[in-house]
Order: C-alpha cells, then structure tokens, then sequence
C-alpha cells in the first residue's frame, strides 16, 4: 500500500476543517469528549485541528519529531513499526474514540510508530504543547490519561507474554478473533478486510504460513474466505482454540 504523508506541522496552519467541534462531536468514546465540561474553555479544545486522510494515506511517520496526538472521530487505522530488517510490524488497528501517537507523548521525541488509514479517515489533532498545557491545568483530566496508560501498558505486557507462548496456528486464530471482536462482521465477513500479509504482520508469522493455516481452518469449517473478506462459521470452535490463553486479551 503506497502512503501519502501528512506534515502535521502544517495541517496546524491550515486546518482541513469537516465542521465537528468538541462541543458538536458525538463520539462518547474519546477521553477529550467525556472530560469537556472542564476543557471547554482550554485551549486544547478551541485549538482544536481536524484532518481528512485518503486510503492509504500515511499520517504517522515513524521516527518523525512527536508535535501532538491523533484521535480518531471516523474511520479504521493501521498502527505498524519497522522491525527486524526493515519488516512491518503491525501493533495494533485502530478505530473511532481510539488515541493514535501517545507512546511517543511525554518524554520522547520522535514517534515510535507509523500510522496509515486503511480507508477513509477523519482526525482531531491536538498539539503537544496544548496538551501539555491542559494536563497541568486539569488534575482530573491528567487522572484519566493517567489509567488510559497503565491499562495500554498492562496490555500490552499481557500481549507479549500470551503472544510469546502462542504456535502459529493460534496466533493467526487470535488475529481472527481479535478483529471480530474490535470491528465485528458486515454482511457475514470481518468488517475489516486485509491482505494475507496484514494478517501475517499482526500476527508475527510469514505470509506462506497464513495462507497454509487459512486453507486448514476453511477445510474444518471454522472460517469462509472470499478474496481479502474472512467470515468466521464456528467463533465456538475457534475460540476452543485459544482458550487457555485467554482469548479477550485486548479489542
């Protein structure tokens, strides 16, 4: 997938506006939204960016100086880095009232993450500074950041402990389960199509082995593939599959 980069130290300057404040926004699931009666008058909210990105279109570049945090109002996005010779790395997919760049947030300078929309997207861009500046003003908003990342690191250590114990099989099966989970279905397939490579990058393994595991899990019935659409036929059977090592690690 070719990327299309947004410099964000420029979208600070021209606003790509879609005409949706805080106040006029109804996505109850971002932090900012549940907090605004006491960030109505900061400016983090009146100074508040919004940004449109095409499929494909690159707005995370990893390695890139860190100027604020992305939230998404619409849209699903794919959260990668760069591993072991240059190979992709997915962490994770991400959707609406989801944050996107706040590992980089804090002491670091640079992104330790690439983000890229996988259709098309919607975004609130808060800059560091203003974010830095409402955090100190607003100890019941800090508060909530504050448990927004000890439950992302106790999840993410979760993960790397149940992930490492895992065979391919049952890494590809989590894969499955977890986008079912996080996105659910559309007219009976995962409401998330993705390449066999995607799914090989999520899952830590090789694009060859998801193809052979797909062709297993079809010729038992688990799953239906139609192209890049996978429809989960038995979610009891696949879930027998990962039981023991807890199935709802994350969504």
């Amino acid at each position: 997938m070719s990327a299309k980069f947004i410099n964000t130290s420029r979208s600070q300057k021209n606003n790509t506006s879609y005409g949706v404040t805080c106040q006029t926004c109804e996505n109850l699931k971002c932090l900012i939204k549940r907090r605004l009666p006491i960030l109505n008058d900061s400016r983090l909210v009146q100074q508040k960016n919004n940004i449109n990105c095409k499929k494909g279109q690159q707005f995370i570049i990893e390695g890139a100086p860190v100027n604020g945090l992305f939230f998404i109002l619409e849209g699903k996005v794919k959260v990668f880095r760069t591993g072991i010779n240059g190979r992709e790395q997915i962490v994770r997919f991400a959707k609406e009232g989801e944050i996107i760049g706040h590992r980089g947030f804090g002491t670091e300078e640079y992104y330790s993450i690439g983000a890229i929309a996988l259709e098309q997207v919607k975004l609130c861009y808060f800059s560091k500074d203003l974010l830095q500046e409402a955090l100190r003003e607003n100890p019941k908003f800090t508060y909530d950041m504050m448990l927004f990342y000890a439950n992302e690191l106790n999840k993410s250590e979760s993960k790397v402990k149940t992930i490492s114990q895992m065979t391919v099989r049952e890494r590809v099966v989590d894969t499955i389960l977890y986008i079912n989970r996080k996105f659910g279905t559309l007219n009976g397939f995962l409401n998330l199509p993705l390449s066999r490579k995607e799914y090989a990058d999520y899952a830590g393994t090789t694009e060859e082995q998801v193809i052979r595991v797909f062709s297993a899990l079809k010729k038992e019935k688990l799953i239906s593939a139609q192209g890049k659409k996978i429809g989960v036929l038995d979610m009891a059977g696949l879930k027998k599959e990962i039981n023991e090592h807890n199935y709802f690690l994350d969504s």
